[in-house]
């Protein structure tokens, strides 16, 4: 604080406010000085150096609330990424079922479709009798001749080469794929995609292309439609529209091949052939890009 001495004066010793010039260095407040003595040059002085002493005060208190909310900011911040990064590993680590699981779903739906397929054919095989429905076990046989296996080979080319096609130019069955085959075959061992291709691939067209294929009619129409209910229960697990639409292709080729033979198991032998190329080029890409 500046002394105040004793005169017959108020005197003022300049020491808070050492910028105010001499012409007011004098007289302290304006409260203590005559009116004669308040000159111009003395309350602008005033005026500065009262009005610098509270923009500073401003200024701490601005850097010290800056400096105060920063680290709440970073520690919001990182609290967040880390609540994320654990419900990501934890969604994800949901998604996939034990080996166990995969085998028994698999044995299980394919054994229920071959009972559904078996059921068919032998009820329709009581149209002998006098019931005005196909006989399915007439129309396709399990016959099987040299020349299927070059029809087979072209078959698992077409379907492989088409889904490798979609693969790499279509996003959305690419996603798709990657979903229903990241659900099946993550935790399997090499042996086990034999048996996840072949038992789907026996019993899916021993259903739809040895049983209601000929319950239906011989003929493009039912092909047709057997095909379409065949791309539709392809949905779920993470597949979308794109995959159904590709299984409904695939569904016809297979019901040509069984037109064109009269023989179930040329689609048996592409279709479980073709699950087996599409594990094994997804088990070869995935440990690669890991």
């Amino acid at each position: 604080m500046n002394l105040l001495t004793m005169h017959s004066r108020w005197r003022l010793i300049p020491s808070a406010f050492p910028h105010i010039s001499d012409s007011c260095t004098s007289y302290y407040l304006p409260i203590f000085i005559p009116n004669q003595l308040r000159s111009r040059n003395c309350r602008a002085d005033i005026r500065r150096a009262l009005s610098s002493r509270v923009k500073k005060t401003r200024v701490k208190g601005l850097k010290r609330k800056e400096n105060t909310k920063l680290p709440n900011g970073d520690l919001l911040d990182k609290e967040n990424n880390t609540i994320s990064s654990v419900v990501g590993e934890a969604g994800s680590s949901k998604k996939i079922p034990s080996r166990v699981s995969v085998l028994q779903a698999c044995t299980v739906t394919s054994g229920l479709m071959g009972l559904l397929g078996l059921l068919i054919r032998q009820v329709s095989h009581a149209s002998q009798e006098g019931l005005p429905i196909a006989d399915c076990s007439a129309e396709f046989s399990w016959d099987f001749q040299v020349w299927h296996l070059k029809l087979i080979m072209g078959l698992v080319v077409l379907v492989s080469s088409g889904r490798y096609l979609l693969l790499k130019t279509c996003p959305d069955f690419a996603e798709s794929s990657e979903a229903a085959n990241r659900q099946v075959l993550t935790s399997l061992e090499p042996f086990d995609y034999i048996v996840v291709s072949f038992l789907p691939g026996v019993s899916e067209e021993f259903l739809f292309r040895g049983a209601l294929l000929p319950l239906f009619g011989v003929n493009w129409p039912s092909v047709l439609a057997v095909a379409a209910v065949f791309g539709i229960l392809h949905l779920g697990s993470g597949r979308k529209y794109s995959f159904a639409i590709w299984a409904t292709f695939v569904g016809l080729v297979y019901g040509y091949a069984t037109m064109l033979t009269s023989s179930i198991t040329v689609a048996m032998a592409a279709h479980s052939l073709n699950n087996l190329v599409g594990g094994i080029i997804w088990r070869s890409t995935t440990s690669h890009s890991k």
